[in-house]
Order: structure tokens, then sequence, then C-alpha cells
């Protein structure tokens, strides 16, 4: 199914560097404020193929977690899609609309990967180019343990923030579904998986 553990890891490269930045929210949101009260967050991806609710962890992953509350302050996972699926290894979402056009970003994040939290099934953490430092707005869920994606001597890893508390049928569904080629990218849902919508519970 896969053609080597490059094309694995080249799955998961986002091309954030071509998007413009886009302006951080003017005022905190249900997000920041519920990260000032506790080290732990709870997001809920209310997808067309049912709610997926996110445990995040800043203790572990403080930098990460603030990038990623910020983006659903500010709305901007609203809308877009799962834009790939790999049933065997993860669901890429957060970076494209249903129309495959890819969004504007913040700044990169710092890496996060070897804070003790694991690729392991049903975790969340950022999609990044080949430079370590560059995850913006895309994420992936992992579906299998993929314990090539955490920091090793030769790989700087892939930062997990969080897991699936409650969803993982959801996430089962999604894995699943066919894909094909769709603008200038490979393992695309053909009916389009939507984030409705993303909140702070």
């Amino acid at each position: 199914m896969f053609h080597s553990r490059k094309s694995f890891i080249a799955t998961l490269l986002c091309a954030s560097a071509l998007v413009p930045a886009v302006a951080a929210a003017q005022s905190p949101g249900a997000c920041a404020a519920k990260l000032k009260a506790s080290k732990t967050l709870s997001v809920t991806l209310t997808t067309s193929m049912g709610p997926i609710v996110l445990a995040l962890d800043s203790e572990k992953a403080p930098l990460t977690v603030v990038n990623f509350a910020t983006y659903v302050d500010a709305g901007q996972y609203n809308g877009t899609i799962f834009h790939r699926v790999i049933n065997g290894f993860m669901i890429q979402g957060g970076g494209f609309t249903k129309d495959m056009n890819q969004k504007a970003t913040r700044a990169p994040v710092k890496n996060e990967a070897g804070n003790g939290l694991k690729n392991d099934t049903y975790t969340i953490a950022m999609a990044r180019t080949q430079d370590p430092d560059s995850a913006t707005g895309q994420f992936f869920i992992n579906v299998k343990d993929n314990d090539m994606l955490n920091r090793n001597p030769s790989s700087a890893g892939y930062a997990v923030f969080g897991k699936v508390t409650s969803g993982q049928d959801t996430v089962d569904k999604i894995k699943a579904v066919p894909t094909g080629n769709a603008g200038g990218h490979q393992n695309v849902p053909t009916t389009p998986v939507v984030i409705e919508k993303a909140e702070c519970l």
C-alpha cells in the first residue's frame, strides 16, 4: 500500500510556507480563557461523519496547544476538510476547504516532539514540512501506532499534543472512506469529509 517509509512521512508535509500568514485573533476566545484555568483543553470537531472530541495536553505541549487553540478561536477550522486520508496510517486535515483551496495560516510553531507523548492510535499531532519547526495549522490523527513519527536520532519527529477521547468510531469511519486525486493532491476523499465546526467545550 505504501512505497517506503519516506513516502509515509511525505504524506504529512504541508505547503504552509507557500501561504501568507493570517492575522492573529483580535481578542481571546473560549479556548484561550479555558487554557488560563486548566492544563488540559477539550475541543470538539463536528464533522460531516460525526463528532470527534479531543483532549489537548498543554502541560506537555504548551506551545502547540496554544497554537491549535488560537486557530479554533479564530474559526480557522470551520468548513475545512480532512484532505488526506490513508487507512492504516493517519487522517490529516485543517488546511484546505472542500474546494481544495488552502487556508492562510499564522506563523509556525516550534516542534514539541519528544515531550513524552507518542504517535499512538487516536492521538493528534501537527503536520509540518521537512523543516522541524514549520507546523502551522494542519494536524493529523493517527489511526495506528506510528512509532516512526516519534522523535528519534534520525528524525525530529512530529509533535503529539492530545488524543481522541470520544468519537473514535468517527475516526474509524473517516479512515475507511474512498480516496483519489484532487487539486494536485493524493489520498483525497472522493466525498469531502468536512469539519463543520471546531469549538472548545
